[in-house]
């Protein structure tokens, strides 16, 4: 089973607005509300795959409530902790016809002291036995800096793989702490290194440094331009083929999934990378995180071009 942490899960609201423009009354076309959060999204892709999932973290008050029930429609399996305060609402317009997205994502809830403790409980207790612990999205007032690396260490005790996807100081901090795997795209990969990352050469290069911090993967997700992956020795890039776009949101969770779901089926790094990278372009074709289907991946990794480039 894989354990997926969302420390700052939020109902999101995704508007498609052709021609969206401000300061005008815009009506979307369409809108979708479901839960989100970047832990939810992989778990979410993990239930499409066939892979048993566990979502955990934060919820609270009356959006909290609707988070959760979101996640009993969809199946996908939550055991959070509840909070005082009000979980977040996160706005996404996307424009179709300008091929713009807008993202309003409020902060999220406060988190005491005492919250903080009994979540780290609670991963204790649901951690035990799992493949992965998976650590993503960014975090709510209140988390001090060091928490996911103290996760990572917790994870460690119980002899489960944790694996990173987060920004700025959460990031920093839990590279310290050496998860078996960390998944930056090119902007966090050059927050972290302190560089700005053009081309594959760079990337990979800021990528292979993480070695040093006890770091047995990096996986760095390029956008269009696929991803790369290193165990520090050796390294591989994907290509997806040319797809119909339409949104980028939850592209890297679904990366994360599938990277994950191939690995537990006893494929190599390079063949992982290329199910993670078929999986984010999946993603990319439809509306609203996650919502990728297993078909559709199984169609675009057979387009993906994967090429040993160290």
């Amino acid at each position: 089973m894989i354990l997926t942490v969302t420390l700052n899960a939020s109902i999101d609201k995704t508007y498609t607005i052709e021609s969206f423009m401000v300061d005008r009354i815009n009506r979307p076309s369409q809108c979708r509300t479901v839960p989100g959060g970047k832990g939810i999204n992989v778990a979410r892709v993990l239930k499409e795959l066939g892979r048993e999932a566990l979502a955990t973290g934060f919820l609270g008050g009356s959006i909290g409530n609707v988070i959760a029930q979101g996640l009993d429609r969809e199946g996908i399996k939550h055991d959070f902790v509840r909070v005082e305060d009000e979980s977040r609402l996160c706005i996404k317009i996307v424009d179709p016809k300008n091929g713009t997205q807008t993202e309003i994502n409020e902060p999220g809830p406060t988190v005491t002291e005492l919250e903080l403790e009994a979540l780290v409980s609670r991963i204790d207790d649901l951690v035990r036995g799992c493949d992965f612990l998976v650590l993503s999205g960014n975090c709510p007032p209140g988390v001090p800096a060091d928490f996911y690396a103290h996760l990572i260490r917790l994870a460690r005790k119980r002899d489960v793989r944790a694996v990173l996807d987060a920004s700025g100081e959460h990031m920093a901090e839990g590279v310290k702490a050496a998860p078996y795997m960390v998944k930056p795209n090119v902007s966090e990969l050059s927050e972290l290194t302190g560089q700005e990352l053009c081309t594959v050469e760079e990337i990979l290069a800021a990528a292979k440094s993480l070695r040093e911090y006890g770091i047995e993967v990096v996986a760095v997700t390029m956008g269009r331009s696929g991803a790369v992956v290193t165990d520090g020795g050796q390294a591989w890039q994907a290509v997806p083929p040319e797809i119909r776009f339409a949104s980028s949101v939850g592209s890297g969770d679904s990366f994360v999934a599938a990277f994950l779901d191939s690995l537990l089926r006893g494929d190599s790094l390079s063949e992982a990378l290329a199910w993670g990278t078929a999986a984010g372009a999946a993603n990319a074709t439809t509306y609203g995180a996650g919502f990728c289907s297993k078909s559709s991946i199984i169609d675009i990794r057979q387009g993906v071009t994967l090429t040993q480039i160290a």
